[in-house]
C-alpha cells in the first residue's frame, strides 16, 4: 500500500508486462499510475494524485476524499443476535467485536 497525502494506493506486479501498475482505493473516480521500478511507481502514485488534485482545482471541484472508516452491514437477525451475544461476552461493544474479528482475518 502506498500513502500520500491522505490517500491510498495499492500496487500488483504484472509478471508477463513486468511492470507495476496500481489503483487509488477509497474514491469513484479511477486513478491509475504505473512503473518499472519501486522508485517508478511510487512517484507514478504521487503524480497521479497531485494531477487529480489540479485537475479538480481547475474545475473548481472539490476533490474526493478516501474512506472515512464508516460502512453499514446489514445481517439477518439471527447473526446480529449471534455477534451482539458473543461481544457481550467480551466485554465489547458490537463495533470493537467486529474490528477484533476483522483484524485477526
Amino acid at each position: 500500500m502506498l500513502k500520500y497525502k491522505g490517500y491510498t494506493g495499492y500496487v500488483v506486479y504484472d509478471e508477463e508486462a513486468r511492470l507495476f501498475h496500481g489503483e487509488v482505493v477509497g474514491l469513484r473516480a479511477v486513478i491509475t499510475f504505473q512503473g518499472t521500478t519501486v522508485d517508478e511507481i511510487e512517484q507514478a502514485f504521487k503524480d497521479s494524485i497531485d494531477d487529480y488534485l489540479d485537475w479538480c482545482k481547475e474545475r473548481n471541484k472539490a476533490p474526493e476524499r478516501a474512506h472515512s472508516g464508516k460502512f453499514n452491514l446489514r445481517m439477518p437477525p439471527e447473526l446480529y443476535a449471534k455477534v451482539a451475544a458473543l461481544a457481550a461476552q467480551q466485554g465489547l461493544s458490537i463495533n470493537s467485536y467486529i474490528l477484533r474479528r476483522l483484524n485477526a482475518a
